[in-house]
């Protein structure tokens, strides 16, 4: 009862016993799976799990003919055996053994002795990126909070987290040489109530030190989730020119923003704040190791551009027709700074007007067919579709889950859903699919409590879009989603559950914004109208 599904999965004859005897064993590269291991079995086993003689062994070993994220698992009376391409693949073999255990041995203690059904399994991911974004900007999350959220995505097999450190409504990361990024930037005076309500009228905020984001990029890297950061550009900047009001555009204050949406303050385009930028960049670099660096591009409101002088001389030295082509003009010069320091920029599908450099990736987030558009002139992609894989969404029709925001996405959506474009499918392009990403977006989502909600267990069917085999069963998944659920029950994990929330997870009279189908429909055909103009 894996999740998410493995390759080949086999019932073998008898079990393995986890007892105060059990020994683990391990190549010597596979030194931190091990250890990881040792840690997540041990209270439950009531003893070390040391290398020599036991009762029963755990054995990780290195095997030469598979993949570096592949494995093989082999449960029987006495062994348990996990050979693997690569470190990857033996945590993910791990991961897997684990499941195979009763859900008790996902507790912190008293669980000894448990046993694993015997079993063959031989796995490997079909994408290689298989991400989740985690916004902490619009609702911060502490960093035990993102760590804790890191385990679970490793559970799931899950390899990238998307932070989304910085937007109008908060800048999350320490920048020593810019501290009023974090001083002024980190706070808001209050927040508005749902999608569209009154203010609250409590300050909300908070922001990771430098050693906090280390802390956190090391302790994913050893569970083998990669940590992209994302620093908004040139839009979802109002927290940043609150701090620094010379990056903006009118030359008055601002505060840090306290309400949702589409917000019109946006970096001006002078030398000065592109260099702001790039230094702030520098710092990032420094924490983050990830070849890719996110820097948005999308959603960025035009009109303080045209009214600007200093843009419009912009426009002119350079010899640009518009404003579309200015932040094009914009973005390219982070491509080119990225690029000479050898990581790729990603952003949101905006960033395919005017162009990008070959190394760029593009996140299709409006639909799909930034997707189709950005794989066929060359770009990688990762399809994080919102009209399929926003956890922000609400999971049921006519329920306060917990503000009805957007369109209905069931679980079973999620599940239907399939990381490769209908119109790459069978195009030597498709090949450009990364993979796919979840979204939990945090403007409705204010407690790591409404985290778990809104994520699970939609994330575990999303987890079996990138990583199992691209035939679905939707009768095979809800049997092992059964079996699963009691395993983040042990964790702790406050999913909904079938039938809607409970009392406490719901918060009536909050206002919300659901979508009727008609505006939803208007919207994504305005979104297709200007992807289908990109495209061409």
């Amino acid at each position: 009862m894996i999740v998410p599904k493995p390759v080949t999965y086999e019932p073998r004859p008898g079990a393995f016993t986890l007892d105060s005897r059990t020994s683990l064993t391990a190549d010597p590269a596979l030194g931190a799976t091990a250890a990881w291991l040792r840690g997540e079995l041990a209270p439950v086993a009531g003893g070390e799990l040391l290398p020599g003689p036991g009762s029963g062994t755990i054995d990780l070993r290195l095997a030469g003919d598979l993949p570096p994220e592949g494995y093989r698992l082999t449960v029987g009376p006495g062994r348990a055996a996990v050979e693997a391409g690569g470190p990857a693949g033996a945590f993910y073999g791990a991961q897997s053994l684990r499941q195979l255990l009763p859900p008790a041995a996902y507790r912190k203690a008293a669980a000894a002795p448990c046993q694993a059904p015997g079993a063959y399994v031989a796995d490997a991911p079909r994408f290689t990126w298989r991400g989740c974004l985690l916004d902490v900007a619009r609702h911060f999350l502490t960093k035990h909070e993102v760590l804790r959220f890191v385990d679970l995505l490793a559970l799931h097999k899950l390899n990238v987290l998307h932070l989304h450190l910085t937007d109008d409504q908060g800048w999350r990361v320490e920048i020593r040489r810019h501290p009023r990024l974090t001083e002024v930037g980190s706070w808001r005076r209050e927040s508005q109530t749902g999608w569209n309500g009154a203010l609250d009228g409590r300050p909300h905020g908070g922001y990771y030190t430098q050693d906090d984001i280390r802390e956190i990029v090391a302790y994913a890297a050893a569970r083998h989730v990669m940590v992209v950061p994302e620093i908004d550009l040139p839009g979802h900047t109002q927290a940043a020119i609150a701090a620094y009001p010379e990056l903006g555009n009118l030359g008055t204050p601002l505060e840090v923003r306290t309400t949702w949406g589409i917000g019109e303050n946006v970096l001006n385009v002078e030398d000065a704040t592109i260099a702001f930028f790039q230094e702030v960049l520098e710092e990032v670099l420094e924490l983050f190791p990830s070849p890719y660096v996110c820097v948005g591009g999308d959603e960025c409101r035009k009109d303080q551009w045209r009214a600007s002088p200093s843009a419009r001389r912009r426009m002119r030295e350079l010899g640009l027709r518009d404003e579309e082509q200015l932040q094009s003009w914009f973005i390219h010069q982070f491509d080119e700074w990225l690029s000479a320091r050898g990581r790729r920029l990603v952003g949101w599908d905006e960033i395919l007007e005017g162009g990008l450099a070959p190394g760029a990736v593009v996140a299709s987030w409006r639909g799909e067919l930034g997707a189709v558009a950005a794989a066929r002139r060359g770009h990688d992609v990762i399809n994080c579709s919102n009209t399929s894989l926003y956890l922000d969404y609400r999971q049921g029709p006519g329920e306060d889950e917990p503000v009805p925001f957007g369109t209905v996405l069931t679980l079973e959506d999620v599940y239907a859903f399939e990381p490769v474009p209908e119109e790459l499918r069978g195009d030597p392009a498709a090949a450009r699919v990364l993979g796919a990403q979840a979204g939990v977006w945090t403007e409705l989502i204010d407690s790591g409590r409404r985290v778990d909600y809104m994520a699970f267990p939609r994330l575990a069917a999303f987890a079996e879009t990138v990583w199992s085999p691209a035939a679905r069963d939707l009768a095979d998944f809800r049997e092992r989603l059964a079996a699963h659920l009691p395993r983040l029950d042990a964790l702790g994990v406050e999913y909904r559950r079938e039938g809607g929330p409970l009392p406490w997870q719901t918060r009536p009279g909050v206002p919300g914004r659901p979508e009727d189908p008609e505006s939803w429909r208007a919207k994504l055909d305005a979104w297709t109208a200007n992807l289908r103009q990109i495209s061409t």
